[in-house]
């Protein structure tokens, strides 16, 4: 398979191949295909829960119940998945 990216992306990839565990850019781009394949099969088998969440928020903030965005970011931190460290 050939993939063609912008050579933006592709300087950055490099950037982290030589800074990073990677030992190579085929390496570096598994490891990110895995990493994004498990966020999206999470994404599929949570979103009846994602939705619900969504409206119960929109619905405590019709009726004026916010939290402020520090709080926010803390209580997404705290939910999102950890997708694997590198090798």
């Amino acid at each position: 398979m050939t993939v063609k990216i912008k050579p933006e992306l592709g300087a950055l990839i490099q950037k982290d191949v030589q800074r990073g565990p990677y030992h190579s850019v085929d390496e570096f781009v598994e490891q990110a295909v895995q990493m994004l394949h498990a966020q999206e099969e999470w994404l599929a088998e949570h979103q009846p829960e994602i939705a619900a969440e969504i409206e119960h928020g929109f619905a405590q903030a019709e009726r004026g119940e916010l939290i402020d965005s520090d709080e926010a970011v803390r209580l997404l931190r705290e939910r999102r998945p950890h997708p694997h460290k590198p090798r």
